[in-house]
C-alpha cells in the first residue's frame, strides 16, 4: 500500500437510525444498555438500589412539579443525571421502539413539563430551594449546563419518535434564556461556568434550522473570557457583596481566563474544556470560521500531545478535576474522569468531520476502548468516576490525598455524572462509525454491522464484518441495485505499521491521505473490500518529560491498552520488570472477563527470600525469571479489589 496525498472534503456522520451494530465485541455492550444499564439507572434515579448512594432525582422533579412536598436533594446539577439517562433511552429507541421505555419517557417528559415554570425557566434546585437566586451564579450553578443536557435528550428523542412535546419544552426554555442573557443593555452578559449548552444548541439548530439557536451558541462562545470592562464572574461576586476578585488560575478553571480565540493551552476542568471545544468546532464548522477552527487545532495538539494519558484519559489532577501543566501525568493519582474521556471522544468526532485525519479518530478510538470503557463494569452495574493507571489498595484505601481513587467500581455516586454519560455513549456508538459526503463514505471505527447511504440517487448498503479489536481483519460488502461510482475511505489506524487492502480478492495499491485510504471505483453489487491490519504486541514508551514513566513501558495490541493485575501476577507489581526484546504470546481466554485476549510475556522480579528485614540496604537484590499475564485495561477490577498497573518497569 503506497501513500499519496489526496483531498478529503468535509463530511457528516451517518445518523444512528441508519446504522446497525452486529459485532462480537460490542454486541454484549449494546444488549447491556437495553437489558441492564437503562433499567438499573432508572432504579437508581428513583432510589431503588439497596446500599447505593441516594439520587432522589425523580423526587426533585416531583417536588418542583407540585406533586410532592419537600426540599431539593443533591448536587445543583442533579437534573442532568435524568437528562443523560433520557438521552440514553432516546438513542436506544432509535434502534428499537420499545413501547415500555417510550411510555416511561413520555411520563418523564410530562413530569418535566409540569416542573417547568410559566416563563420557561427549568431547574429544580432553584425552583424548589432558592427561587430568588435564579441566574445569579452562572459560574457555579449549572443552570445552563443542565439546560444543555435536556436539549440533547430532547433532540435525540425527537429523532427517535418524531414527538415534539419535548422540543416545545426546550424551545420555551431557550427563549427564556435568550431574554435573560445576552449583550443588550437590559440583559446579563453572562455565560455558563460549565460549558455544555453550546454543543446542545448546535444540535437544536440542526433539526430546527432556527438561527436563534446558533446565535445564542455564538454569543456564549464569543463572550467567554471577555472583560466589559470587568470580568463577568467578578461582577457576580460584586452583586453578592463579595469583596474579592478571581485570579487568573480561578478564571482558567472555567476556560474563561482569555477569550476563546486567544487560548492556546487546555486549561481548567477537563470535562468543561472538552465540551467547550466541541461546541467551538460545531460553530466553526457551521460558520466556516477557519480562524476559530485553527484555535481548536492548537488546543487539540496541546491536549493530546502534552496532557493526555496513554489510555485517552484527560484531567490529571483530582483538585478541581483539571488539567495541570504539560507532561504532568501521574499514574496512581490520575483523575481522568470517565466523563472527560467521553468529552474527548465527542471533540475528536467533531474534528474529523471537518478534516479527515486519523489523528482525531485514533484518539477517539484510544479513549473509547480504554479511558471511557474502563468507567463501567462488565455487568453494567458498577462505575468508576476516576480511572487511575496504577492502584495499590494498601495505600489508596488509607491516604487522604488519594481519597478520590476507588479500588472497585461503585454502585452509584452522589455526584453521578459519569454513569449516565457512559450509558449514552454506548447507546449512541453507531453514530461514531461512518460519515459521508458528496464523494463517498468514510469508515472511522471497525465495528461489525451495516449502514446505508445515498450516492448519485442510488441506495447503497455497506456491511462490515470484523472481530476487532482482537483481530485485524475487516471485511466490507457492498450492495447496490446498479453500478455506482464513489469512494470508500477507511481509516488506517496510527497503531498499524503494516496494512493491506484487498478488493474483490486482489491486493490494491491505494492512495492514503492523513491516515484515510481512498478506494475510488465504480462499485458493483457484491463487491468486497478486505482490510488486513497487522496487530502485533507493541511496546509503548512515554515522552521523556513524562517523569512518572521514565524507565517504564506499556503493552498495547491494536487499539487496546493492557495492564497487569494482582489476580494474574501476584502482588507488588512495581517490582516486576518486563523484557521488551521478546516475542510476546497472545492468547484468547473465552471464560475470562467476558472473553478477552491476554498478553503473556517474560519478566523478572526480586527474589523475595533474599530480602532481609531492613528498610534500606547497600546490597543489590537478585532477580528471578517469571512470566506475566496482561489483560485489557478496560476490564480491570472486575474480579474484586486488587493491585493494578498500566506502566511496567522495563528490564535493562
Amino acid at each position: 500500500m503506497r501513500t499519496k496525498e489526496h483531498t478529503l472534503a468535509k463530511m457528516k456522520p451517518i445518523s444512528l437510525k441508519k446504522v446497525s451494530i452486529h459485532d462480537p465485541f460490542w454486541d454484549p455492550w449494546q444488549k447491556l444498555v437495553k437489558q441492564s444499564i437503562i433499567p438499573y439507572q432508572w432504579d437508581a434515579l428513583n432510589d431503588r438500589i439497596p446500599g447505593a448512594e441516594p439520587s432522589r432525582t425523580i423526587e426533585n422533579f416531583e417536588i418542583a412539579a407540585g406533586r410532592k412536598q419537600g426540599t431539593h436533594y443533591g448536587m445543583v446539577f442533579q437534573d442532568s443525571d435524568l437528562y443523560k439517562w433520557m438521552e440514553t433511552v432516546a438513542f436506544s429507541l432509535q434502534d428499537d421502539r420499545d413501547p415500555h421505555w417510550e411510555k416511561i419517557m413520555d411520563e418523564v417528559i410530562e413530569l418535566i413539563q409540569e416542573a417547568q415554570e410559566d416563563d420557561g425557566y427549568l431547574h429544580t434546585y432553584f425552583s424548589v430551594n432558592d427561587p430568588n437566586r435564579k441566574w445569579t451564579d452562572l459560574k457555579e450553578a449549572h443552570e445552563l449546563y443542565c439546560a444543555g443536557h435536556l436539549i440533547e435528550a430532547a433532540v435525540a428523542y425527537y429523532q427517535a419518535t418524531g414527538k415534539k412535546r419535548i422540543i416545545d419544552i426546550v424551545s420555551k426554555l431557550v427563549d427564556h434564556i435568550s431574554v435573560v442573557l445576552g449583550d443588550q443593555p437590559d440583559q446579563k452578559r453572562g455565560y455558563p461556568g460549565h460549558p455544555e449548552i453550546e454543543l446542545a444548541l448546535m444540535k437544536l439548530y440542526n433539526i430546527t434550522e432556527d438561527r436563534k439557536y446558533i446565535d445564542l451558541c455564538q454569543y456564549f462562545i464569543e463572550e467567554r473570557g471577555k472583560r466589559n470592562p470587568v470580568h463577568y464572574y467578578d461582577q457576580e461576586l460584586e452583586q453578592k457583596g463579595v469583596d474579592e476578585k478571581l485570579d487568573y488560575r480561578n478564571y482558567d478553571y472555567y476556560q474563561a481566563h482569555l477569550p476563546v480565540r486567544e487560548q492556546t493551552t487546555a486549561e481548567g476542568h477537563a470535562v468543561r474544556a472538552a465540551y467547550l471545544y466541541s461546541g467551538m468546532v460545531d460553530l466553526a464548522n457551521e460558520l466556516e470560521d477557519e480562524a476559530l477552527l485553527e484555535v481548536c487545532r492548537v488546543l487539540w495538539d496541546n491536549t493530546v500531545n502534552r496532557r493526555m494519558y496513554v489510555t485517552g484519559g484527560i484531567g490529571s489532577s483530582s483538585y478541581e478535576e483539571r488539567f495541570t501543566v504539560d507532561y504532568d501525568l501521574p499514574n496512581d493519582r490520575a483523575y481522568t474522569e470517565t466523563c472527560a474521556s467521553i468529552a474527548l471522544i465527542m471533540w475528536a468526532h467533531r474534528m474529523v468531520q471537518i478534516e479527515a485525519d486519523h489523528q482525531y479518530t485514533d484518539i477517539l478510538e484510544r479513549a473509547l476502548y480504554n479511558g471511557a470503557l474502563s468507567g463501567i463494569s462488565l455487568d453494567g452495574k458498577g462505575y468508576f468516576y476516576v480511572n487511575p493507571l496504577e492502584v495499590w489498595p494498601h495505600t489508596a484505601n488509607c491516604r487522604h490525598d488519594m481519597e478520590t481513587v476507588k479500588t472497585t467500581r461503585q454502585q452509584w455516586f452522589g455526584c453521578a455524572c459519569c454513569p449516565p454519560n457512559i450509558a449514552r455513549l454506548l447507546a449512541s456508538l453507531g453514530e461514531y462509525i461512518y460519515s459521508t459526503n458528496d464523494s463517498g463514505i468514510f469508515v472511522h471505527l471497525y465495528i461489525g454491522g451495516d449502514t446505508s447511504f445515498e450516492m448519485d440517487g442510488q441506495h447503497i448498503r455497506l456491511e462490515q464484518t470484523s472481530a476487532y479489536p482482537w483481530d485485524g481483519k475487516v471485511t466490507f460488502t457492498i450492495s447496490t441495485d446498479s453500478a455506482t461510482a464513489f469512494s470508500l475511505s477507511p481509516r488506517i489506524p496510527g497503531w498499524c505499521s503494516n496494512a493491506k487492502i484487498v478488493v474483490n480478492g486482489k491486493e490494491e495499491k491505494v492512495s492514503v491521505s492523513k491516515g484515510y485510504a481512498c478506494i475510488t471505483r465504480e462499485w458493483q453489487d457484491g463487491d468486497t473490500v478486505e482490510l488486513l491490519f497487522e496487530m502485533p504486541v507493541e511496546v509503548v514508551r512515554a515522552h521523556p518529560d513524562v517523569r512518572n514513566n521514565a524507565g517504564k513501558v506499556v503493552l498495547q495490541r491494536g487499539p487496546v491498552i493492557y495492564c497487569l493485575e494482582e489476580n494474574d501476577n501476584g502482588s507488588n507489581l512495581q517490582d516486576i520488570q518486563v523484557k521488551t526484546d521478546q516475542p510476546f504470546t497472545v492468547q484468547y481466554e473465552p471464560d475470562l472477563l467476558n472473553g478477552v485476549h491476554v498478553i503473556i510475556g517474560s519478566a523478572v522480579q526480586t527474589v523475595r527470600k533474599s530480602v532481609e528485614n531492613e528498610l534500606y540496604t547497600t546490597k543489590r537484590y537478585p532477580v528471578t525469571d517469571r512470566s506475566i499475564t496482561a489483560i485489557p485495561y478496560y476490564a480491570w477490577s472486575n474480579r474484586g479489589e486488587n493491585e493494578m498497573t498500566v506502566w511496567i518497569r522495563e528490564f535493562q
